[in-house]
């Protein structure tokens, strides 16, 4: 009971677990690997807007399997991100859009348009 409250207002120990797993997989990498892991991470996290943990842990760990990969084959980051970085961030992190918190908004604005249209046509206005 305790620990589901706290779990409540602190997040899911799990996730957090899987967090601190994610992080000493990144430190594990070579530092041209890393440098570009702490790159993309920062801003997708200032961009993705991801409020769901388990979604944004997802995405981090597909990040780090992906940059391990290259790591392990080699592959120059450039190679990885191709030359426009911000494209390359924008399209990984378009796969977990389910997480951002403006689906919610996105979901409640089409509800208040639906409500909207049904008082419309509940009381003789257009469909």
């Amino acid at each position: 009971m305790v620990a589901g409250w706290i779990e409540h207002v602190t997040g899911s120990f799990e996730d957090k677990k899987r967090w601190r797993r994610y992080k000493a997989r990144k430190e594990e990498l070579p530092p041209s690997y890393r440098t570009a892991i702490d790159g993309i991470e920062r801003y997708l996290m200032y961009r993705g807007a991801i409020s769901k943990g388990d979604v944004l842990m997802t995405m981090c760990e597909d990040l780090a399997d992906l940059v391990e990969q290259a790591a392990a084959d080699q592959t120059p980051v450039r190679d990885v991100v191709g030359e426009d970085p911000v494209e390359f961030a924008e399209t990984f992190i378009a796969n977990y859009a389910d997480g951002q918190w403006i689906d919610k908004e996105r979901r409640r604005l089409t509800d208040a348009i639906d409500q909207a249209a049904e008082q419309e046509h509940g009381r003789g206005g257009p469909a």
